[in-house]
């Protein structure tokens, strides 16, 4: 039986009960909610791709709809499941990897698309719409970029889990935030948009004395990518942690007076 602590005219109306008891509740478990809500964000575009090669176009393509607005979602970008590479960048890229150049000539979505790099802006669109087919297997509905940054904050959230219960994690310097988590992503990221702003565009070909025409590698767009999810976790989740942990203490408190736990 519950008693109250609290004399009635004092005592809160039950939804404010309800919420506060919600609050704690998400206080006390933040961490696993957040890593469930990654988990499923980045389990759904690697489904995509596996519902396709088993003929669930209907379900898959609902999940490419869904994350469309996400991710500019180019074939050359991307990750892709069930054919005969991994990934198909441009021959920019300079990987050993067989080009998606080597493929475009049979594949109807690229019909209209110029395989010379300078002229991307006639390849951006086929290659957004282009989902893959039996031969290159089917992409994943996040490019490869996205991936390694929520792959690496679920990573980084499951260490942050484990560590936290042996020793109080320090939360990453700002400035080495910068230097090693946002430095190599915008760097690559950046001096490729640049490249090719300049190739395109005859106002802003000047750019293209600094930056000269690229295309980044799979490994450079998981890598700058990991890097960038990683240090994003180390910097932000120890002082939501101690936040929440304020609020879980202040909770517990208030709802045991109360006489709610």
């Amino acid at each position: 039986m519950t008693t109250n602590s609290t004399p009635d005219k004092q005592r809160p109306d039950r939804l404010t009960i309800r919420i506060d008891k919600m609050v704690y509740w998400v206080s006390r478990h933040w961490l696993a909610l957040l890593n469930t809500i990654i988990a499923i964000y980045i389990g759904l575009p690697i489904l995509a791709p596996i519902l396709m090669s088993m003929g669930a176009t209907r379900p898959a393509q609902m999940v490419y709809t869904i994350y469309s607005p996400l991710c500019h979602q180019m074939a050359s970008r991307s990750f892709f499941i069930g054919g005969e590479q991994y990934a198909y960048p441009r021959e920019l890229a300079g990987t050993d990897l067989v080009p998606i150049e080597a493929y475009m000539d049979g594949i109807p979505e690229f019909a209209a698309a110029s395989p010379d790099p300078a002229q991307w802006a006639t390849f951006l669109l086929p290659a957004r719409r282009f989902l893959g087919n039996a031969t290159l297997g089917y992409k994943m509905a996040l490019c490869e970029r996205d991936m390694a940054i929520y792959g690496f904050v679920l990573l980084g959230g499951l260490l942050f889990g484990l560590l936290r219960r042996f020793r109080t994690v320090k939360p990453l310097p700002v400035w080495a935030f910068i230097l090693f988590g946002l430095g190599p992503i915008a760097l690559d990221g950046f001096s490729q948009l640049l490249s090719q702003y300049g190739t395109a565009l005859p106002p802003l070909s000047f750019l293209n004395a600094v930056f000269p025409l690229r295309e980044s590698s799979p490994f450079l767009r998981t890598f700058t990518g990991a890097m960038f999810g990683f240090m994003l976790v180390w910097l932000t989740y120890p002082h939501i942690d101690k936040g929440m942990q304020g609020t879980e203490h202040d909770l517990e408190q208030k709802l045991h007076d109360l006489g709610e736990l």
